[in-house]
């Protein structure tokens, strides 16, 4: 089968297209002919080498994948496997590992469902990140209905969904983004949006609760919390790392306002939410751009160069 690939760190040109053996779903596995997935900002960060920690080291194997979510459709089912069946139409994550860049994929039955009936599944993918703003506002933020909330990076892969999420949970949302996109999220839900580049901290707040898909900045960020509030960031600094996770923790000992940080790994609960949100009308997707497989550099090209809105997203059938 085909596959995004690459051989050693560096630029969106390391990423080629290359030819891999097809996966066999063993035991308690699913295979699926994934029809398209979207470009991650985490994705970038390991392509480039800078969390080699996390992605692992070169000596642990060359050509690595690339791709964290998926949509599709089931293949075929590994011995003893419940759950979906062979046709359905699925949603998903491989969990802590990349691989979906490519024509098939094994995973967990835990890590998919099926996708919202009616609609596409290329535009799907903009979607399987939208687990991530559930359990940020819903789950780790518990965010009531009248509180007000702040989406950071609103017309992000997350931050559209986050901003649409807020209204559905009855929240006054305010989202920050770039001066083209301000109509964007208006459009979304947002009953105020900012640019980024011009609009301070200083002029904000205070705010029940704050979304954070930057990572950066996160003091500034938290003192717009009344007494009362929440911070969920969802990224770190990449470039100051050990300072950025340190606040963080550091926020559960000083003060109330405390700064939640989750990486996420979603479920098949999380996904059969997600879809629930969506079939209501809740949810829609926002695709920026569909690249084809063969242009995977151009799609990591795309999300480096900043201003997308919603999601990248690449075409796999």
């Amino acid at each position: 089968m085909r596959a995004a690939l690459f051989d050693r760190y560096g630029p969106p040109e390391v990423l080629y297209v290359g030819t891999v053996p097809r996966p066999v779903p063993a035991p308690g596995e699913v295979l699926v002919r994934v029809h398209a997935a979207s470009v991650n900002g985490g994705e970038l960060h390991g392509r480039a080498g800078r969390v080699r920690p996390v992605t692992g080291l070169a000596q642990w194997g060359w050509p690595k994948r690339m791709g964290l979510d998926f949509t599709g459709e089931v293949a075929a089912l590994g011995p003893g496997t419940a759950g979906p069946r062979v046709g359905d139409r699925v949603w998903g994550v491989l969990g802590r590992t990349f691989g979906s860049n490519a024509e098939y994929l094994t995973v967990r039955p835990r890590h998919l469902s099926l996708a919202p009936a009616g609609l596409d599944l290329v535009e799907a993918a903009a979607l399987p990140v939208g687990t991530t703003a559930i359990t940020a506002l819903r789950d780790k933020a518990r965010l009531r209905p009248g509180e007000r909330l702040l989406v950071r990076g609103g017309s992000g892969g997350v931050g559209v969904v986050a901003v649409q999420l807020g209204r559905a949970l009855g929240a006054h949302v305010t989202a920050l983004a770039g001066a083209r996109n301000l109509d964007l999220v208006r459009d979304l839900g947002a009953d105020e949006a900012y640019d980024y580049a011009t609009t301070s901290p200083a002029d904000l707040g205070p705010f029940d609760v704050v979304m954070d898909t930057a990572g950066t900045d996160l003091a500034a960020y938290r003192r717009l919390l009344t007494p009362s509030g929440r911070m969920v960031a969802i990224a770190f600094d990449i470039g100051r790392v050990a300072a950025s996770l340190a606040y963080i923790a550091g926020s559960a000992v000083h003060g109330g306002r405390r700064v939640r940080f989750f990486s996420g790994n979603p479920g098949h609960r999380l996904f059969a939410d997600l879809a629930g949100y969506v079939g209501s009308g809740a949810l829609r997707p926002v695709v920026d751009t569909v690249f084809p497989l063969d242009d995977v550099a151009g799609a990591h090209r795309a999300l480096e160069a900043g201003g997308v809105r919603g999601k990248i997203v690449i075409r796999i059938a």
